[in-house]
Formats: structure tokens, sequence, C-alpha cells
């Protein structure tokens, strides 16, 4: 069945009542836009997406927590601060939160046994950045483990299914934040990327995901993973409305040691670029005998097109992205082996009882970490003890260094470093038995994290009939360029956003 096309983000707002019907459809731009014209109340919205999640979470398992009452809330002094003529952007228009950012009253499980029950007794500084713009939060989405996957199979709660072809997966780690927007059970949502939890899933699910410079978010309130990776960023259905959310969240604060000054995401120029001109960068490292041949068809399609267009193409070598994935996966565990010891049943987490002191520990971690976040912190262990921590961990950070500044030198010649987001279109959930190959689909993605710079996904095109990603890189506090020249490639694709063929 082909994907049914709809309006692109330029398109207007609906102007009747019965074009209401539509509203899950609608993108975020749109909803607001209805709402300030008072087409829509706030709580009209938020009640249309509760409706629609109660109807449809199930095929997709994309919320762990629905949050009907919390929304109605926020829906109503949303409603009073557009009455009230002091309404921001996206006042009113709901999104979901991906289970990993803490929530004053409300779940916070990180899809694991661990923390089932945790109920945080402070919101994460994004999520008190969008309630204080008005925004209504509608629940918390599935996410690997502790944000531990590529495929969103590892959630103690059951994997995500991609509402392009339910057998398949969404991606991973944010697959549910990712399958909640692209299923209609909320406009936009919110993600969190440490080697391409946000650009993996949105590319597997035909979604725009945007993973902004690091420090230009604040992290505080975010479950750690590997800190030094973490950031959190958008999804969703346009250029447009990923530029409106990370204008929301970013900024400075006190409270994240690693946020940086100055760093709120100004988008008053964001349709103001042009494709002409623009220098892309394809290294040969990321477009190899590992990309699909199909996906690889629609990829260079998408180039060819931007050359017609002005863009101008060259092809360049980065050597040190052939040790990315690996380097990740030293670094990456090596943190969360850290920042996940205080799950222990004294200071977090219910305890379950064994012999002895050290006894507690174990069963407690043992029963209540899944397989994959036990093996990282194994590995990340292994890593940092005695004897091997040159040998792994700082050879590993020392690759890293060198991947950034062979990334900062390329920036001397292009504008972009460009590749497919992933080497193949959505797998089948429990497809992919290797974990080695599993690992090496973030190939493309992980570089990004591994400098801090920004980077999104946007869709461009099918291959097996599922969507495929174009993946963008640029240089560290470039957002706002990269999201001016992203909204540009958007147009200049020529395409309507496509609804998945079973909604």
């Amino acid at each position: 069945m082909r994907p049914k096309p709809r309006r692109g983000c330029s398109s207007s707002p609906p102007s009747s009542r019965s074009d209401l019907d539509l509203l899950t459809d609608l993108t975020a731009t749109e909803i607001a836009a209805l709402i300030q014209g008072r087409k829509a109340s706030c709580r009209e919205v938020a009640q249309e997406f509760i409706d629609r999640i109660n109807r449809e979470n199930a095929n997709y398992n994309a919320y762990l927590t629905l949050d009907a009452e919390g929304a109605m809330a926020a829906a109503d002094s949303a409603q009073a601060m557009i009455d009230s003529g002091h309404a921001a952007p996206l006042c009113g228009v709901p999104v979901a939160l991906k289970d990993n950012l803490s929530t004053i009253g409300l779940k916070t499980t990180c899809a694991s046994r661990i923390l089932e029950n945790y109920v945080p007794p402070f919101d994460a500084t994004v999520v008190s950045q969008l309630k204080s713009q008005g925004l209504v939060p509608l629940g918390k989405t599935n996410l690997d483990e502790f944000a531990m996957g590529t495929t969103n199979e590892n959630s103690a709660f059951g994997p995500v299914c991609n509402p392009w072809d339910t057998e398949r997966a969404a991606g991973g780690s944010s697959g549910g934040s990712a399958a909640a927007v692209s299923a209609e059970l909320a406009p936009i949502s919110l993600g969190s990327d440490t080697g391409g939890s946000i650009r993996f899933p949105a590319a597997l699910c035909g979604l725009v995901g945007f993973k902004p410079t690091y420090g230009r978010v604040s992290r505080y309130g975010l479950v750690a993973f590997a800190s030094s990776l973490d950031q959190i960023g958008p999804f969703g259905k346009c250029v447009e409305d990923v530029a409106l959310l990370s204008q929301a969240i970013s900024g400075h604060d006190p409270l994240d040691s690693t946020s940086l000054p100055d760093s709120k995401i100004d988008i008053s120029a964001l349709k103001s670029g042009s494709v002409k001109g623009l220098k892309l960068g394809l290294p040969d490292e990321l477009f190899g005998t590992e990309i699909d041949p199909e996906v690889k068809d629609v990829f260079e399609l998408a180039l060819d097109n931007l050359v017609r267009q002005g863009a101008e193409l060259k092809r360049i070598s980065l050597p040190s992205i052939g040790f990315g994935v690996t380097t990740y996966y030293i670094i990456a565990p090596a943190e969360a082996s850290s920042n996940l010891a205080r799950f222990d049943g004294v200071r977090f987490g219910p305890r379950i009882v064994g012999e002895g002191h050290i006894g507690n520990f174990s069963k407690t971690r043992g029963e209540l970490f899944g397989p994959e976040v036990k093996l990282r912190i194994m590995v990340g262990t292994y890593a940092l003890s005695s004897g091997y921590y040159d040998a792994y961990y700082h050879r590993a950070q020392q690759v890293r260094g060198l991947m950034a500044a062979e990334f900062e030198r390329a920036y001397q010649d292009v504008d972009y470093v460009v590749s497919p987001t992933s080497p193949i279109v959505a797998p089948k959930l429990g497809g992919i038995k290797d974990q080695m190959a599993l690992k090496a689909l973030d190939m493309c993605t992980i570089p990004a994290n591994m400098g801090g710079f920004p980077s999104i996904s946007i869709p461009c095109g099918l291959a097996h009939d599922l969507p495929v990603g174009f993946l963008l890189t640029g240089p560290v506090m470039g957002d706002e360029v990269m999201l001016r020249d992203a909204y540009a490639i958007e147009q200049a694709f020529g395409r309507d956003y496509r609804r998945p063929p079973i909604l």
C-alpha cells in the first residue's frame, strides 16, 4: 500500500470547524495557528489527542504513561495565556515526553523495572520551559531501557512498533517519541540522543529529528546515560515544528554545569535560506557497502536534486569515522557504569533482599536491570578498571578528539557532512540477531555526539516502501544556520510529509 500524502507545513491551516476532524493529522505549527485564530480551544485539542491515544496506543506501545488529567489542566493554563494575549508560539500545542525526563508527580521509569514506580519531586528544565510557554504534556513515551539500544526492543515494557509497519522496529532509543508523532498520538515530542537516538528513529518513522549542539539545551533532569554525549532534542513532522520546539527548550541553565552561555536558539531567519551555494561533503567512509542499495539510490537521488538546484557536492574522507562505533561503545558504557551505580536499592529503586550488604546490591541490580543494561555496565566497568583504563578508555578518548578535529577541518571546505541517517530501512522486530551488526547501524549518527555537533535528519524518500533519512551534521553552534538550511532542503525535496499508510 502506498503512503498517503498530505499537505506540507507551509500550507494554510484548516479554516472551518469540520476540518477539525483531521486535527491529529496537523503539524504543530498548524495546530498553533488554529488555537491562536480561535478556531479551536486548547482543551479541544488536548482532548482529541487523549482520545486518539486511548484508542490507538495499544497498536504501537508508544506511550508508557498517559497523563490525561495533567494535560487538561495544562490546556486550561495555556488557554488563560492565550486569552490574556501573552502566548508563546507553541502555546496550547500538545507534546509527548521521553520517559527519561523527570516530571514532577508523574512516573519516570526509563523503561526499567528498577525505576518502575519512581515519581520525581521535580521537573527537568526542558519540561519546566515547555510548561511555562503553555505547551501541553500528554504523557511519557517508551524507550530502550535507560536509552540503551538501537531499535527500542530493550524496553522492560515491550518494544515500540513502527507506524509504517507494526511488525517493524521504530528505532531507538527514542522510538516511543518517534512513533507517537508518526502515529499522530502527538504533534511533536522530545527525545534524547546519545549516539543517534533521536535522528535514527526519526529516519525510520519518516520524521524530522534534531540533535542540537551539546550544551545548548539543558540536561538537568534528564536521567543520565552517558553524560558527555547525551543531548535532548525534538521530533516533528517538518523542520518548522522542530525549529520552534528547539527554540522553546534551548538557553543557558545554571542548574546544568555543561550548559553553554548565550545558547538560546533564534529561528527568526528560518525561512530565509536557499540550497543554492550550499557545500555538502559526503565522506567515503559513510557511503560504502554497508548501505542498502535501495537506500543508497534514494539518497543519491536526493543529493542529485539538491545539486540541480545549486548545491555543491564534494567527496571527502574522514578516516577516524571507521573507529566511531567501537570508540562509542567504550566511552558510552564507561560513563553509564558510573551513572547507573546509584540504582542499587539503597539510593534509588526498590530493594530485593539477598545475602548481606553486597548480596542486596547484587540481587537488586541483577534482577531489575535488563540484559542490555547489564552488558553495558560490565563493559564500562572493565574499560575503566585498573590496568585497562589506558588501553581502552584513554585511547578511546584520544580517537574521539581525532574524530572531532577531522570534522572541524572538513568544515573549512564544506558547510555540512552528509550521509543517509541509517544504512537500512526499519528492520523487522527481532530480525537482527547479530548484536554487533545491530550496534553498527549507528555508524552515521555517532560522530555528531562524539564532537558535540548539531545534526538533523530529514525524510528524503522511500526505499522498500519505508522512509529514508537524509542526515546533515554541522559545526558546533551552527544550529540556527543548520535549521535554516534544513528548511530550504526540505522545500527543495519538493515532497509533502507522508503519513504512514495504515493511518
